[in-house]
């Protein structure tokens, strides 16, 4: 497995992959959402390419830049037990030199929902993500469902830039008790891990309201309110929404979107389920 550190020995290393070459972009501290990214990855190209890079341009000033989990050594024994082809781990000064000025922006579709409650949050994801599209110069890149906006504001810009590079969205691995997998997770404690299951939880009975015939967007969304009145959960919004467009949706159908983002005593988490 080739570990590059730098531009350069990532863009020397691309010249010689041949086939199809996948990117699986991470900021490490990976757990089996990642993995079963790079497992699809592997299955269907020839070369895979992760990226490990902590982003701070995605993070606000009051937010978990600096205490965000790291542990490099670990991530690389996972990866190369997944017969992983290259990692690209570069630092903070080697993605953004002095002076960087330059951003991507999505307008829209990056203001709503977590783009409300963290401004700047996908201008930092859009600019990171064309930059690595760049360096690594891939056929595809593996993103996890659970982070649908941001899927959804890549798959934009892709469009819109004309990048030539396909986005594939692959299924939210859950843990046994429904808690979407998150390098976050390992912030809970145990009462506020056994509260954190109550966002699938809620999620759940919002589907089956709707699977019995209910397709008012506020008589679900209050279904899954009712699922989440917990002391160690702060809802920040839960809505229905065009997975697309992130428009919420004033009469709900089969293949919205159920989302959730709430803070779990001081831990923010996100959660979304189609409805199929």
């Amino acid at each position: 497995m080739k570990i590059c550190e730098t531009i350069r020995e990532m863009r020397e290393y691309r010249k010689g992959a041949q086939g199809r070459v996948a990117l699986v972009p991470t900021m490490g501290y990976l757990h089996e959402g990642h993995l079963s990214l790079v497992r699809q990855a592997r299955q269907e190209n020839d070369v895979v390419v992760v990226s490990i890079f902590v982003n701070p341009t995605q993070f606000g000033p009051n937010e978990d830049f600096a205490r965000y989990p790291r542990d490099m050594e670990r991530d690389l024994n996972l990866l190369r037990a997944e017969n992983v082809d290259a990692v690209f781990a570069p630092d903070a000064e080697e993605m953004y030199g002095d002076g960087f000025s330059t951003y991507v922006e999505v307008t829209g579709l990056s203001e709503v929902f977590e783009g409300a409650v963290r401004p700047g949050h996908f201008r930092g994801v859009a600019t990171v993500v064309l930059k690595l599209f760049n360096i690594v110069q891939p056929h595809c890149a593996y993103f996890g469902q659970k982070d649908a906006q941001q899927a959804a504001v890549l798959k934009r810009m892709v469009r819109d830039l004309n990048v030539d590079v396909t986005i594939k969205t692959c299924p939210t691995i859950r843990e046994a008790d429904g808690l979407a997998a998150s390098s976050r997770n390992i912030y809970l404690n145990a009462e506020e891990r056994a509260a954190a299951t109550l966002l699938h939880q809620g999620l759940q009975a919002g589907r089956h309201l709707w699977q019995a015939g209910e397709q008012d967007p506020d008589v679900i969304t209050a279904r899954i309110k009712e699922v989440l009145q917990h002391p160690l959960i702060t809802l920040d919004y839960v809505a229905v929404v065009s997975p697309d467009s992130f428009t919420p949706v004033t009469r709900v159908e089969a293949n919205h979107l159920l989302i959730i983002a709430a803070k779990v005593g001081t831990t923010r988490l996100i959660d979304n389920m189609s409805l199929v």
